[in-house]
């Protein structure tokens, strides 16, 4: 029954892909259970590139089936475009894709509302991929759900019910046309064509894997200081990415769970707006921008850098009880002469060393950093763990202190070959 999950403990972009993209070789499902197209998932393979939005990270592997289960927000055209490419770079996509029939699916309309409250003063830097409007149907008993699409006429009408608040906000509010249920569906008609062979129960399939032995990847998209309940509110995302998500958004019981991996970046980012005590707003945060290539795989977005925060991994640890961590983006830093680490928070001179429940507050928070020795070394063409700069080991056990586990993969570069066991 070993049921592994692999979530990030940061704002999301820790190169969670990546980790799942290198464990799926022995791997039989990876299973996206949470998110929407907002996520951008990148995998590197040689010199192929390859960005997922809603397709999960384990597809490039022949013999592991990917799963979206049903707490995904799925973007039909987004879905189909992704098939589509696939299928153009000779990847097989069939039995080894999977669709939940309880996904609630995105409509043209969520996107428009996505983009109109961008457009206000008082915006959180969504993506506008229409995520937060999809789940606000979703528990206002008003979103359209996958098995929904198959009956046009029930479609309609579901549709009409969705829409009839919705064109008054739009018309009196926004300025912006109504949608007509008729024309909605009409526009869907191809993409539900294309997406109904990998339609199924995928709660069953999943459960009935892990009874019978199987090994299944549970793959988080963003972050968990994303997450709506325990992240930096409302500067958050609409789904749970953390490992209490895996059970209500793929189906299964928590005593499934078996091993949960952290994915920590060796310094930290954030897109959008929301406070980051770490932030560098200067040459060193540039430096990071840039050597890291961070900008958004959705948005194409700069990312705000800074340096690792450990009251943040702390807090992601207590939040997913997480068994291990998997380091990324190691290479980034091996130019620096020293490394700043944040071992805790200063607001109005007082010290903190957990993270605070109001976002205010940690806007006001000063980080309390420690410095250790950089090791001035190229760890981008290491295979091994023995091989590490012994100062870059340093900087590993310092992780591995602040968060409270050990690690167990390293990432030294994008490539699916730059990943090493430490163990």
């Amino acid at each position: 029954m070993p049921a592994h999950v692999v979530v990030g403990t940061q704002w999301g972009d820790e190169a969670k892909a990546k980790v799942v993209d290198f464990l799926a070789e022995n791997a039989d499902a990876v299973v996206r259970f949470n998110g929407g197209a907002n996520a951008g998932h990148t995998v590197a393979v040689g010199n192929d590139k390859f960005i997922f939005h809603l397709v999960p990270s384990g597809i490039l592997r022949a013999k592991t089936k990917c799963i979206i289960a049903s707490g995904v927000a799925v973007e039909l055209q987004q879905l189909c475009k992704e098939i589509d490419e696939l299928v153009g770079r000779k990847y097989v996509v069939g039995e080894n894709l999977l669709l939940s029939e309880n996904a609630h699916v995105v409509m043209p309309y969520h996107k428009a509302l996505d983009v109109a409250r961008n457009k206000s003063s008082r915006s959180i830097g969504t993506t506008a991929r229409g995520i937060g409007p999809v789940y606000s149907d979703k528990h206002a008993y008003m979103g359209i759900r996958v098995n929904d699409l198959f009956d046009r006429k029930r479609l309609i009408e579901k549709l009409g019910i969705a829409l009839a608040e919705k064109n008054v906000v739009f018309e009196k509010f926004y300025k912006v046309s109504p949608f007509d249920p008729e024309k909605i569906a009409d526009e869907l008609e191809p993409f539900i064509k294309k997406i109904k062979p990998f339609v199924a129960n995928t709660s069953l399939i999943i459960n009935k894997m892990l009874d019978d032995g199987q090994t299944v990847i549970f793959e988080a998209a963003q972050g968990t200081m994303l997450d709506i309940d325990h992240g930096t509110y409302p500067y958050v995302t609409a789904s749970h990415p953390i490992s209490g998500g895996v059970c209500i958004g793929a189906g299964i019981g928590p005593q499934r769970l078996e091993r949960i991996i952290g994915v920590v970046k060796a310094y930290i980012t954030r897109v959008g707006n929301g406070p980051m005590p770490t932030e560098l707003t200067e040459k060193t945060g540039e430096y990071l921008q840039n050597r890291g290539g961070e900008f958004g795989a959705t948005t194409g977005r700069p990312r705000r850098c800074g340096w690792f925060d450990c009251v943040v991994a702390r807090h992601a640890k207590r939040i997913n009880g997480l068994t291990e961590i998997a380091i990324t983006k190691l290479d980034v830093l091996d130019e620096f002469e020293t490394i700043k680490v944040c071992e805790a928070y200063s607001y109005h001179g007082k010290k903190i060393t957990e993270f605070p429940e109001q976002t205010d507050m940690l806007a006001e928070c000063e980080p309390v950093f420690t410095e250790l020795p950089g090791w001035k070394e190229d760890t981008s063409n290491i295979t091994s763990y023995s091989d590490m700069p012994e100062r870059a080991k340093q900087y590993i056990s310092c992780l591995e202190e602040a968060v409270g586990c050990p690690a167990t993969l390293i990432g030294v570069g994008p490539k699916r070959s730059q990943t090493l066991f430490v163990k």
